[in-house]
């Protein structure tokens, strides 16, 4: 889950419905500038998917120790440390989910989602907000992730529908990139981030070469990308999010029964060159 305070509440937004924002936003990209994501298909079905595996979890939402939502907030931004409010065997059982659901679809997605999910657990994540005991947890999830992996690339190097290029470990590692830099971009539109960011890496660009998008707020989830990697400017994006009131709960089930009660509405995301 992802939150967004209001006056009154809170914004909901399921990890389902972020990563089909951020898939919007593949389906967008590459122009005279950037280069588009090939083979596209596979691409766009790893960004679309890529938390697919939460669906079932995000309709029972959770709180925190404070009685907020448990959910990716605008303090997390730029980190992944809020590992004490969660199950830990529970959260890396949704984890994998997600990848092995993309696997039965398509290895080449599959292997990107895997990438994306080391990555978040190795270099973002702050391991201090682990209990010690739990860290052999992780680690042997991380170990798991990399020997699939491996098996996802020779999956691939089997499939007489992929030509040689298209899974070349560069290829493969600006299509990542592209996951992460549409996932981000879909997590400070889920939170309306207010400062000055970035798009976490170096795109590859048409003629060559790569370059760092930053991100700039304009207004109410609208922003600004430099230099812009889409197709037109402006493009308006709707973000399926559930409306909740009251800051704090009490218990999981009042906040659970108010989100099942809320009917999903449609908030606008607005990207500008």
């Amino acid at each position: 889950m992802l939150r967004l305070q209001s006056e009154t509440g809170w914004w909901l937004v399921t990890h389902v419905d972020h990563a089909h924002l951020a898939g919007a936003f593949a389906e967008k990209w590459g122009n005279e500038r950037f280069l588009a994501p090939e083979p596209r298909e596979r691409v766009l079905r790893g960004v679309h998917a890529h938390d697919d595996g939460w669906a079932a979890r995000d309709q029972h939402p959770q709180i925190t120790r404070q009685g907020k939502p448990s959910a990716f907030s605008v303090e997390l931004v730029g980190k992944y440390s809020a590992f004490e409010e969660i199950d830990l065997a529970d959260y890396l059982a949704v984890r994998d989910r997600a990848v092995r659901m993309v696997a039965g679809q398509d290895p080449y997605a599959a292997l990107l989602v895997s990438m994306h999910t080391y990555n978040l657990l190795t270099a973002r994540a702050d391991r201090a907000t682990i209990q010690p005991e739990q860290l052999p947890l992780l680690d042997a999830f991380l170990t798991r992730q990399l020997e699939f992996q491996q098996e996802l690339r020779e999956r691939m190097a089997a499939d007489k529908q992929l030509a040689p290029e298209e899974i070349a470990p560069p290829r493969i590692e600006n299509h990542f990139r592209l996951l992460q830099a549409c996932d981000n971009l879909s997590l400070l539109s889920c939170v309306d981030y207010p400062r000055p960011g970035d798009l976490l890496h170096a795109l590859p660009l048409s003629e060559g070469g790569e370059s760092r998008i930053t991100v700039e707020r304009l207004g109410e989830r609208h922003f600004r990308l430099t230099p812009y990697p889409f197709v037109e400017s402006p493009l308006v994006f709707h973000l399926p999010a559930r409306h909740v009131e009251g800051e704090h709960f009490h218990h999981a089930e009042e906040l659970q029964k108010k989100f099942a009660a809320a009917a999903p509405e449609h908030l606008p995301v607005t990207i500008t060159r």
